[in-house]
């Protein structure tokens, strides 16, 4: 076993072992009593500029388990470490077909990796492009206007997150979580996303993980199409059979749908076949761009410049009634980037590399929406948000530049973009817009509420040079593909809706959970196949 000493406090500047040498003085521990002893997590607690620190815990494994024990008895911060270990159940029912994934997102990613491990030898189907080919059409696109609407930010290898920033930042508590990190590491991430409160791999880095991650399903006997659309799905007695692609039918006997939440066009397929869905609530926004240094300097005051110190990032929140306004996918040093997946529309994304080492910082500034507000009908928040897509292309100019304007204007009702100290990142361009005339003006209400709320706590939300860039839509699936107890859906049997797309998870970290969790369901129920 082993224990986690946890709120430990210490200045910003010191070191790995005065933590830990800290924590083991405060759980009475003597060296003598240590076989390992390490950072588990650390976060930074700036909520006071003139107090700011770091707050970790420590991993520490004893020679005596008797002593770990006595010790999380004795103390409130000592806890016994919960060890990530998957021990799947193997069922006995023989595979008459193939165990199928529609997408390599997170949650396809790790549903194929933990059933290619224990031998399932799965076959996956990737709309979009590997990363390698996929680069190069998201770059064109970036530079050159030119859309390709199967291969793009939203549809290929990795998912949306592989253009984003690989925040590995999860509001669940789950001990897979540290599975899925280890594994990260294991395909090439930087070791310290096993520490830091608020990973991030950083897009430029992410791209190598996802390459090798898809290396390794395929050296087990698993199998990648790429370029191979989900067209068709075949149920017989209420039970799934087989599927059709792009690249022809396959028999199976479960098919994980991890779609993610672009793919509107197989939502708008499953819902002829019968298969059971319903809408749910999303958010609709803009990215709000300022410089890094604001941020800074809102979060650290005089130690806005502080080389100890992370780039700033914030998360912010504000509730009124029904209604929420909150800032979403926070990129520290990074770029708004162009996200379309559908020609004729202007979608909005974030991202960082690594090192975030860019001038402005951005995030989503979204308003939350529901059934009562665009329809009850499946499909009424999925064409609600694709109207506000293309009024913001026709806003934009007919170009793929995306509306814009300042949070001064914004604020008096204007529509003038006044590019002063914050210089926009948007690679295809920008178009003087009034928001007004892309969304609801309950959005645009509750965003300069959110706005002025959030200006008393962070300073860089009350300048009126920043930049809101329009608009941003793919916060989470306006659909959820319902399913029961056994995570099949509730009308379709074998056929098991997955990750962000299916309504089930939020992230990068809580898809990659819900894969693993699908796959472990899956080999319950069948034995792997006979070699």
């Amino acid at each position: 076993m082993a224990i986690i000493i946890s709120e430990i406090e210490t200045p910003i500047e010191a070191s790995k072992n005065d933590i830990i040498e800290l924590a083991l003085k405060k759980a009475g521990i003597s060296r003598s009593d240590i076989v390992k002893a390490e950072i588990h997590k650390t976060s930074l607690d700036a909520r006071k500029q003139d107090k700011i620190k770091f707050v970790s815990s420590v991993y520490a494994e004893l020679k005596s388990e008797k002593l770990e024990i006595n010790l999380c008895e004795k103390f409130k911060n000592c806890s016994i470490a919960a060890m990530p270990k998957l021990e799947p159940k193997i069922g006995s029912q023989k595979l008459d077909g193939r165990i199928a994934i529609a997408g390599f997102g997170p949650a396809g990613m790790f549903a194929a990796l933990t059933l290619a491990e224990y031998g399932y030898k799965p076959i996956v189907i990737e709309r979009g492009s590997n990363v390698e080919k996929r680069i190069q059409k998201v770059n064109d696109f970036w530079n050159n206007a030119v859309l390709d609407s199967e291969c793009n930010v939203q549809f290929g290898e990795g998912g949306a997150g592989t253009f984003s920033d690989g925040k590995l930042t999860t509001r669940i508590k789950d001990p897979l979580c540290r599975h899925i990190l280890e594994k990260f590491v294991e395909f090439g991430a930087p070791e310290e996303i096993l520490v830091k409160a608020k990973p991030h791999i950083g897009t430029d880095k992410l791209r190598g993980v996802v390459k090798a991650l898809r290396e390794k399903i395929i050296s087990l006997g698993g199998e990648i199409l790429f370029d191979t659309k989900l067209l068709d799905i075949e149920i017989k007695n209420g039970r799934l059979y087989s599927i059709s692609s792009s690249s022809g039918k396959i028999k199976t006997d479960a098919l994980i749908l991890a779609i993610g939440h672009s793919a509107r066009d197989t939502f708008e397929m499953l819902a002829q076949k019968g298969v059971f869905m319903e809408p749910k609530a999303f958010s609709v926004g803009a990215r709000i761009e300022h410089t890094q240094e604001s941020v800074n300097k809102s979060l650290y005051g005089k130690h806005f410049d502080n080389p100890l110190l992370p780039q700033g990032e914030y998360q912010l929140s504000y509730r009124e009634n029904e209604r929420a306004v909150y800032t979403f996918c926070m990129c520290p040093g990074g770029v708004v980037v162009p996200s379309s997946s559908e020609v004729q529309t202007v979608v909005t994304n974030g991202m960082s590399e690594f090192s975030r080492n860019k001038p402005n910082a951005n995030s989503a500034l979204v308003v939350s929406v529901s059934p009562q507000d665009f329809g009850q009908n499946i499909f009424d928040g999925m064409n609600f948000a694709r109207e506000i897509e293309r009024k913001a292309y026709i806003s934009g100019g007919k170009s793929y530049k995306a509306p814009a304007v300042s949070v001064g204007n914004f604020l008096e009702g204007k529509s003038g973009l006044s590019v002063k100290n914050v210089i926009p990142s948007y690679s295809i361009g920008l178009k003087e817009a009034d928001f007004n005339e892309i969304f609801p003006k309950f959005i645009t209400d509750m965003m300069k509420t959110g706005l002025e709320k959030f200006s008393r706590n962070m300073k860089c939300f009350g300048e009126k040079d920043a930049i809101l860039t329009a608009p941003e839509t793919r916060t989470s699936s306006p659909i959820r593909i319902t399913r029961n107890e056994n995570l099949q859906s509730i009308n379709v049997e074998n056929l098991y809706p997955c990750g962000e797309g299916a309504g089930y998870a939020g992230g990068i970290m809580s898809a990659a959970v819900d894969g693993i969790r699908i796959a472990l369901k899956i080999m319950e129920n069948f034995a792997p196949p006979e070699i």
